[in-house]
C-alpha cells in the first residue's frame, strides 16, 4: 500500500474497484473500460497480492509465476515500468522481452530467474522456440488490450503461447474495446469470467472535444495538419496516420516548416522509438507522429490534442487514438482530418460510439461536387444512327456536315452533270470498266446504301 500511495493513488478508479476484488478471489475477469482509467493497476495489484501471498521456499529457485501479454513495445514497458512501481517493496524480479533489439541480454536475465514476465507475442514465441523459456509454473495469464490480442494478426501466435501455459490457471482480460466477434475466442481463454464494464463498450470519454476537418484530395491534409498545429494551442500532439511511410512523409513536412516532429513506428529501432518518446515526454519535441500499433502503448501525460491524419480502417481504433488525450481526468482535443473517400470510414466511427463528430463549422459534411451534365450515348446519336427527336434524314445530313472538316468547301472539285450542266456533288463517282470501255456512273445517296447504275452514254 505504501508503494500504491507513494504512486498518487488517493483511491481507486471504477475499473478497479470492480476488477480488483473478483480477481483477489481467483476468478477470471474480462474487463472494458476507457484508456486511461487505471487498467493496468487493475491487473497488477491482485497479480502482486497473489504472488507474495504465496513466497518461494528458501533456495528455491526463481520461476516465471505471472505471465502478461502485450501487442505493443511501449505498452510491455509501460506494464513493466508499473509493476516495478507497485512492486518496489516486495521481494520479486520482474522482466519485460520484446523485439527490436538483441535477446542476449533478456536470456541472461531468464537465466537468474523471475516471478514476473511481462511479454510481447512474438519476441516470447521466438524464445519459446528455441527453449529458452519455461511457462509450465504460470499460475496467472494476463492479456492487456485483449481486442487486438485476439485479433485476426495476434491470435495464432497468442494461441500458441497459451498453449504452454497451464490450463489450470487464472486468466485477466481488459481492454478498451470488446468487438461481439471476439466472444469466441475469449470464451476459449477464460472460464466463465466476472465481465466487468465501467461505461459504454466503445465509447469515447466525454472530456474529449472531437472534431472534423474535410478535405476534397487527400495532398491537402499535410498543409491543412501544419496550419492547425501552428494555430492551435498544443503543448503536446500526438499525429497517427495509416502506414510506417506515411508517418515518415509527415515528419519531414512538419520538419520542413519548422515543427518539432519524431516518428514513431515498426520499422524505428528500439533505441529511436525510446529517444522519440523521452524527447516527446521532454518537450523537446512537440509532435509524435506515429502508426495505429503504437496507439495501444503510448501513456504520456500532458497530450492535448490527438490528430487524425488518415482515418483508421477498424474503427475500434479510434477510440484507442483518441484516448490517449484527456487521460486522468483532463480534457482534451481530437482533431480527424476526413477525405471523400474516407466517409465511410467517418460513418463506421459515429455508429460505433454512438454519436455524430461535428465538422470543424459546427454544420455536416460536405457534399460531392455534381459533375456536369454529360449527353449520353442516344442523346449524342452515332454515326449513321437517330436520336429519338430527330428525323433519319436530317440526321444523316447533320453528320456528314460535323465531320466535313472547315474549309474544305472552297477546295473541293466540283464535277459538271453532263446532262443537266449543273454541279454534282463529290459522293457522285464515276466508275471506269476495267476493259477500258464504257464508262458508268453510280450515286451514292447516303452511307450504307448500295450504289445504283446510271444512265450510261
Amino acid at each position: 500500500m505504501r508503494a500504491v500511495h507513494a504512486a498518487g493513488y488517493a483511491g481507486t478508479t471504477p475499473i478497479q474497484a470492480q476488477a480488483i476484488p473478483p480477481a483477489l478471489d481467483g476468478r477470471d475477469v474480462l474487463g472494458a473500460a476507457q484508456t486511461g482509467t487505471g487498467k493496468t493497476a487493475a491487473f497488477a495489484l491482485p497479480v502482486l497480492q497473489h504472488l507474495a501471498s504465496q513466497p518461494r521456499a528458501r533456495g528455491e529457485r526463481r520461476r516465471i509465476r505471472a505471465l502478461v501479454l502485450s501487442p505493443t513495445r511501449e505498452l510491455a514497458s509501460q506494464i513493466s515500468d508499473c509493476v516495478s512501481e507497485y512492486g518496489r517493496d516486495l521481494n520479486m524480479r520482474q522482466l519485460v522481452l520484446f523485439g527490436g533489439v538483441s535477446q542476449n541480454n533478456q536470456v541472461r536475465e531468464l537465466d537468474l530467474g523471475i516471478d514476473i514476465l511481462v511479454a510481447t507475442p512474438g519476441r516470447l514465441w521466438d524464445l519459446l522456440q528455441q527453449r529458452l523459456i519455461d511457462l509450465s509454473h504460470v499460475q496467472i495469464l494476463v492479456l492487456d488490450e485483449v481486442d487486438r490480442m485476439l485479433d485476426q494478426g495476434f491470435w495464432p501466435t497468442v494461441r500458441k503461447i497459451v498453449s504452454k501455459v497451464p490450463s489450470r490457471r487464472q486468466t485477466l482480460a481488459f481492454s478498451a474495446t470488446m468487438p461481439k466477434e471476439l466472444d469466441p475466442l475469449v470464451a476459449e481463454l477464460l472460464h466463465q469470467p466476472v465481465r466487468v464494464s465501467v461505461a459504454k463498450v466503445s465509447s469515447t470519454p466525454t472530456e474529449i472535444e472531437q472534431r472534423v476537418h474535410f478535405v476534397n484530395e487527400p495532398a491537402q491534409k499535410r498543409s491543412l495538419l501544419a496550419n492547425l498545429l501552428d494555430r492551435s494551442q498544443i503543448d503536446r500532439a500526438i499525429v497517427f496516420t495509416k502506414t510506417k511511410h506515411g508517418a515518415n512523409r509527415v515528419t519531414k513536412h512538419l520538419q520542413d516548416v519548422g515543427i518539432r516532429a519524431e516518428a514513431i513506428h515498426g520499422n524505428k529501432s528500439q533505441n529511436a522509438r525510446e529517444r522519440a518518446l523521452d524527447g516527446f515526454r521532454g518537450g523537446d519535441v512537440s509532435v509524435l507522429v506515429a502508426t495505429d500499433i503504437a496507439a495501444r502503448g503510448l501513456d504520456i501525460e500532458g497530450v492535448s490534442h490527438v490528430f487524425n491524419y488518415d482515418l483508421p480502417m477498424d474503427p475500434e481504433s479510434y477510440v484507442h487514438r483518441i484516448g490517449r488525450t484527456a487521460r486522468a481526468g483532463r480534457s482534451g482535443v481530437a482533431i480527424s482530418l476526413c477525405s471523400h473517400d474516407e466517409k465511410p470510414l467517418l460513418s463506421r466511427i459515429e455508429k460505433l460510439i454512438g454519436r455524430r463528430v461535428p465538422t470543424s463549422d459546427g454544420g455536416h459534411a460536405p457534399q460531392r461536387e455534381e459533375r456536369k451534365h454529360e449527353p449520353s450515348r442516344e442523346e449524342r446519336g452515332h454515326e449513321g444512327q437517330r436520336t429519338r427527336s430527330q428525323p433519319r434524314d436530317e440526321r444523316r445530313s447533320v453528320q456528314r456536315d460535323e465531320r466535313r472538316p472547315a474549309g474544305r468547301e472552297q477546295n473541293r472539285p466540283v464535277v459538271r452533270n453532263e446532262r443537266r450542266d449543273e454541279p454534282r456533288p463529290r459522293d457522285e463517282i464515276r466508275h471506269v470498266d476495267s476493259r477500258g470501255g464504257n464508262r458508268q456512273q453510280a450515286s451514292v445517296s447516303s452511307a450504307g446504301d448500295r450504289p445504283r447504275k446510271a444512265f450510261s452514254r
